[in-house]
């Protein structure tokens, strides 16, 4: 269970946004401190798997051939071969295009060099690189968790956003999704909750709540 300021910012984001004709995404803003961000290892990056899930659409897709490709189809948002790998390797254009609109990609182990060589390139820098699918892995059990995930990536910034929910979610729901977050950084961060030196919700296009 969610400490209860977290339960209450949630409830006050949630009331403090003015109404909209679509269903706003709940994003967490965490500003970090005491860390050298200019060396990669003090950077945050982190799948993160929300219990109550993220309360949208996660695309996904996944790179794979044969038995392991019949049974994505039924779960990912496109399955690609390795001939479809290749072509997207001549198309810079539907590459990107593709990157930008996936959230996460899966791969069989035996892809994963094409895709290096083909999309290397394009997935690297927007921090995209497919998890691998072992052949003992379950496809269908790494889509549905990766379509409760999240990434957590700050690069370089003090502070950075995540996605934790969907405002017709309860403040329940949301919150407890950002205990995962919040204990999963003090857990990685050098310091700890030392590291971390504020934290707000707020709804798209709401105003922000700090968390006390």
């Amino acid at each position: 269970m969610a400490d209860e300021n977290i339960e209450n910012a949630v409830s006050r984001a949630l009331e403090e946004a003015p109404p909209r004709n679509f269903t706003e995404t709940v994003d967490l803003a965490i500003n970090l401190r005491d860390l050298d961000l200019n060396e990669p290892s003090n950077r945050v990056d982190e799948s993160v798997v929300l219990p109550a899930g993220t309360g949208q659409e996660t695309s996904i897709v996944v790179f794979a051939e044969g038995e392991t490709a019949l049974r994505a189809e039924d779960v990912a948002d496109q399955v690609l071969s390795g001939d479809e790998l290749a072509e997207l390797g001549d198309d810079d254009d539907a590459a990107k295009d593709l990157a930008d609109d996936t959230d996460f990609f899966l791969a069989e182990e035996a892809m994963m060099q094409n895709i290096g060589r083909y999309l290397g390139t394009v997935l690297g820098p927007r921090g995209k690189m497919p998890d691998p699918i072992g052949p003992d892995d379950d496809v269908v059990e790494m889509v549905e968790r990766m379509k409760n995930t999240v990434q957590m990536r700050s690069g370089e910034r003090r502070t950075f956003h995540t996605r934790v929910g969907a405002e017709d979610m309860s403040a329940e729901e949301i919150a407890d999704n950002i205990d995962v977050i919040i204990r999963r950084l003090h857990a990685d961060l050098e310091k700890g909750p030392m590291n971390i030196d504020s934290v707000y919700i707020k709804t798209t296009m709401g105003p922000s709540v700090e968390v006390a």
